[in-house]
């Protein structure tokens, strides 16, 4: 007597029609769906047995539904990438991998413009100035935190201006007290040379180098003739009715002992220590 061919489920003969073994038992195909089927993670649908299945990494799909979650195209049959438990094609995976446009959110594909600042990309036209919101691209700019200011921008809103042609100072300058001056600007009134880092006299807020002050404007020593510098020796001066010496200048005419800070007698334009203007 043959042995009996039935369902393990519901015991039906399987003579002559269609089963599904699972699992080392057979199976009709109406219990196959019911108990065995795998469920798509597309449709959360059941595979049934005469549908086409895509198996990845214990999970399942219907043929049908096994599509890039981005652009919903067909992969049973191509390559695919899977990303972030999720299924793409090639080519949303470049557009995935892709760097986004800071401005525009947008990718940057091989062949854009783009602006590069600390890791940061931009799409060329979508790098604007913060305040005037005109294009920037690949000219030059000012960082300010988060912000970035075209050349013309900054120096409206943040450069210092120089008191001398009143234009922004961009890079360098220098400072006097606490005025800003381009350093080609802060020059001796007479010759024009640089002043920067050189030694200089100011008179009446204008500006002389050495050479320019003990020429044209330094005060010439009574008793030398030299001019009174203040530079060096020499530093300290005595006035006068209108006379100037140096200090180290400044002495007897008759016995040349130094007067400065001391007693003096000043006779028809000379200057006497005491003594000596005695004997006059």
């Amino acid at each position: 007597m043959a042995e009996k061919f039935d369902c393990h489920y519901c015991r039906d003969p399987l003579q002559g029609k269609k089963y599904v073994e699972k699992d080392g038992h057979h199976c009709c195909l109406k219990c196959f769906d019911k108990f065995c089927a795998n469920t798509c993670v597309e449709c959360r649908k059941p595979i049934s047995a005469d549908s086409k299945e895509v198996h990845y990494k214990n999970r399942y799909w219907h043929e049908g539904c096994f599509r890039c979650s981005k652009c919903l195209h067909p992969l049973a049959s191509e390559t695919f990438v899977a990303k972030d438990n999720k299924i793409l094609c090639n080519k949303c995976t470049t557009r995935e991998d892709s760097l986004k446009c800071k401005g525009c959110f947008k990718p940057i594909v091989a062949g854009d413009q783009n602006v590069e600042y600390k890791g940061i990309v931009w799409h060329k036209d979508c790098f604007t100035c913060s305040n005037c919101k005109q294009v920037i691209g690949t000219g030059s700019f000012f960082p300010k935190g988060e912000d970035f200011y075209c050349t013309t921008c900054h120096e409206a809103k943040f450069a210092k201006h120089c008191v001398k042609c009143n234009k922004a100072i961009t890079s360098g300058g220098i400072t006097y007290q606490d005025q800003p001056w381009h350093a080609e600007c802060f020059v001796c009134v007479t010759c024009s040379k640089k002043l920067a880092g050189q030694r200089f006299t100011a008179v009446e807020d204008q500006y002389y180098c050495v050479d320019c002050y003990k020429n044209f404007v330094a005060k010439k020593c009574a008793g030398c003739k030299n001019p009174i510098t203040g530079f060096g020796k020499g530093s300290s001066v005595v006035a006068y009715e209108g006379q100037s010496w140096h200090d180290y200048c400044f002495h007897c005419k008759k016995c040349s002992v130094n007067l400065a800070n001391k007693r003096f007698v000043f006779h028809q334009e000379q200057v006497y220590c005491p003594d000596c203007a005695k004997k006059l």
